[in-house]
């Protein structure tokens, strides 16, 4: 089936040129001038993935984004902003929001396409069957679902893959680039700080304490880890479905 995907851009010219060249790849494309819009066509049928722009006509790009990641059923679609808005401090508002990159107008086409095929591809569900277990976390990583204390958590593609990975190598300090490398790959405009705001948010969402976290750990001077429990974690690759 052809992957689906969300333009939110009310500046004509530029929607028609990104929806060109998507569809020259096969992607099935949608585009709306408001957020809202969006939004309604979004809660009938989820798109695989969502480019906003940060300034639109009925509310920001920024707030939208922040809508999506609190939406039970739309928290991990991946997102990608295309913007004329440049500085650092728009680039670090939007990861922290939750958006998986973050595409400066003007823009090359053919690299707007091949980001979206890197992160639709880094996003796709590998049917690994397995289940990881750290005291009170538990992720699945086939269903691609995070329990903490018995609760679902909602986290976007990337905060899944960046929990992920740590979790999957636990006991090993990564520095800041190790895991750009690793779970960013090519995005263009994460920064090291980037990986400051996405741990911040991932103890947010999982630590009892994030002030004292029990899973997420800053080694200082070297970068981060996620803490072995006790019993260590616990990997099952043989469930039985129902």
């Amino acid at each position: 089936m052809p992957r689906r995907v969300f333009i939110v851009e009310d500046e004509a010219d530029i929607a028609e040129l990104i929806r060109f060249h998507l569809q020259k790849e096969n992607y099935t494309v949608s585009v709306f001038a408001r957020g809202d819009e969006a939004l309604k066509a979004a809660s009938k049928g989820p798109p695989d993935l969502f480019l906003l722009d940060i300034m639109l006509p009925d509310r920001s790009g920024l707030d939208l984004c922040r809508h999506l990641r609190e939406s039970p059923a739309l928290a991990r679609i991946p997102i990608i902003f295309v913007t004329a808005r440049a500085e650092e401090a728009d680039r670090v508002l939007g990861l922290e929001l939750g958006a998986d990159d973050y595409i400066v107008k003007p823009f090359s086409p053919r690299e707007l396409v091949a980001r979206v095929r890197a992160l639709l591809r880094r996003t796709e569900s590998k049917a690994r069957g397995s289940l990881l277990r750290a005291g009170d976390l538990e992720m699945d990583t086939d269903a691609k679902k995070v329990t903490v204390r018995k609760t679902t958590v909602e986290l976007s593609p990337t905060e899944y893959r960046l929990l992920e990975y740590l979790a999957s190598h636990a006991g090993r300090v990564f520095s800041r680039d190790d895991l750009l490398d690793a779970v960013w790959q090519d995005t263009r405009f994460v920064t090291p700080r980037s990986v400051d705001v996405y741990m911040r948010r991932l103890r947010e969402k999982l630590e009892a304490d994030p002030e004292r976290p029990a899973y997420l750990h800053t080694v200082r001077g070297f970068g981060y880890k996620f803490e072995v429990s006790e019993t260590g974690i616990q990997r099952h690759s043989d469930r039985v479905r129902a």
